[in-house]
């Protein structure tokens, strides 16, 4: 008789929703007063983008797909294409997303792989040069 796989996700290991949702809720205490990223965000409120966030970061680090279920293949260059990002947004994203990884208790195992998908993640967002006057 087979035992059952029962390796943990990442998502499981890092601790779960609560554990997304707290880097996201600081990310967007951030982004907020960001005067790079806040024009960035059409919605007055960022509660929902927040949300699609949490759901995205959930299911890319292995918890339930809802992001899937609601809104599609997450197709993040194609849903940040009408947005300038760039190395400066990028830069201030990044510094965001650090302060939100630094309030939640990771191994340095786990914040380096988290903070290495981000890293990648931020690059691959860049989609315009630098504004020049």
């Amino acid at each position: 008789m087979t035992q059952p796989d029962t390796e943990q996700t990442f998502y499981e290991e890092i601790g779960g929703h609560e554990t997304i949702a707290r880097i996201v809720e600081v990310f967007y205490e951030g982004v907020a007063t960001d005067p790079v990223l806040r024009p960035l965000y059409p919605e007055e409120d960022l509660a929902p983008a927040a949300a699609r966030f949490t759901m995205f970061l959930v299911q890319y680090w292995g918890g339930p797909t809802t992001y899937s279920t609601q809104r599609g293949h997450p197709r993040l260059r194609m849903r940040h294409a009408p947005f300038a990002v760039t190395l400066t947004a990028r830069n201030h994203w990044l510094k965001h997303f650090r302060d939100g990884l630094d309030a939640v208790d990771l191994t340095p195992e786990q914040d380096a792989r988290f903070w290495e998908y981000v890293q990648h993640a931020a690059d691959f967002m860049v989609n315009s040069a630098e504004p020049t006057d």
